[in-house]
């Protein structure tokens, strides 16, 4: 199960944003219980939760932006909608990190897209197709991958999704989209040294 989580308090104060599926924001519906909202959509189906005053229930002091999902968090978060007589599903939450050192074992260009290139990339979690775009990726590489459910430093989530009829599950970071010090500015992948360990958690910038 794919759960996002958000904290920033300077923008939009203490609160915690719990984000199940991504929604029309102009099209939700928002059921508030003590200090627990409720978003959903039209139809009923829920999108998420926010949970206000935060620092009563969580330690924030480390929260900038993207919250890490932890069992604790996940278990917090139950007993606070389950007081609430919220009913919410929240086993199978993937705790595994979301940027990882991958491997690509294979790169061929993409049939109907001269820039694109289909990946074979091993990460922690075995091996998955990546439709990239990069100039420069190539087999025989190490490289970054965000995962699904990964939240770039831009604020963008990444989802399993299909470039030109090829699916692709997750993204193949250059060093600017990592926000990492230095980057450089010209298009590319971020390639590794050796000396990095496939399958290994990949500290990025915020």
């Amino acid at each position: 199960m794919q759960i996002n989580a958000f904290y920033n308090r300077e923008g939009i104060g203490d609160v915690l944003m719990v984000l199940l599926r991504e929604g029309d924001r102009h099209h939700q519906v928002v059921e508030r219980k003590d200090d627990v909202a409720i978003v959903k959509s039209t139809t009923g189906k829920v999108n998420g939760y926010n949970v206000f005053n935060a620092s009563n229930y969580f330690d924030v002091s480390d929260w900038h932006g993207p919250v890490e999902l932890t069992a604790e968090l996940i278990e917090t978060l139950g007993v606070i909608l389950r007081k609430q007589n919220i009913e919410a599903e929240l086993s199978g939450v993937d705790f595994t990190p979301k940027f990882v050192v991958g491997y690509v074992k294979e790169a061929e260009k993409h049939p109907d897209a001269d820039k694109l290139s289909i990946c074979q990339v091993e990460t922690d979690q075995g091996m998955v197709q990546i439709v990239c775009g990069a100039p420069n990726v190539a087999a025989c590489q190490k490289v970054v991958v965000a995962k699904p459910g990964a939240v770039m430093p831009s604020g963008l989530i990444i989802r399993p999704s299909k470039l030109r009829g090829e699916s692709s599950h997750g993204m193949i970071c250059s060093a600017r989209e990592l926000n990492l010090p230095d980057a450089p500015q010209e298009k590319g992948i971020l390639v590794l040294d050796d000396e990095y360990e496939v399958g290994k958690a990949f500290e990025i910038g915020r």
